[in-house]
């Protein structure tokens, strides 16, 4: 079994609410220089054989149900199998 990962974050011209609530957050507990941008992680465990084509029907499912491309980027990437 493969692990797919779809990393689904606000494109850098929307606002990110939670991104600045945990941004402030970090300042006042004196961790200073750092920005928080909040995003979501899939998981998606494919059994079989890992194709081409199951990655593109993957990047269709992120497209079209996992990010609002609106508003969202997403990256569809395989994670190593340890």
């Amino acid at each position: 079994m493969t692990r797919v990962v779809v990393d689904v974050m606000p494109k850098p011209e929307i606002l990110d609410p939670q991104g600045k609530a945990v941004t402030s957050s970090l300042q006042r507990l004196g961790h200073r220089g750092l920005e928080v941008r909040q995003g979501k992680r899939f998981e998606i465990t494919v059994a079989g054989e890992l194709t081409e084509e199951r990655l593109d029907e993957i990047r269709e499912a992120a497209e079209k149900l996992l990010a609002n491309t609106v508003i969202e980027s997403f990256v569809v990437r395989v994670e190593d199998q340890q």
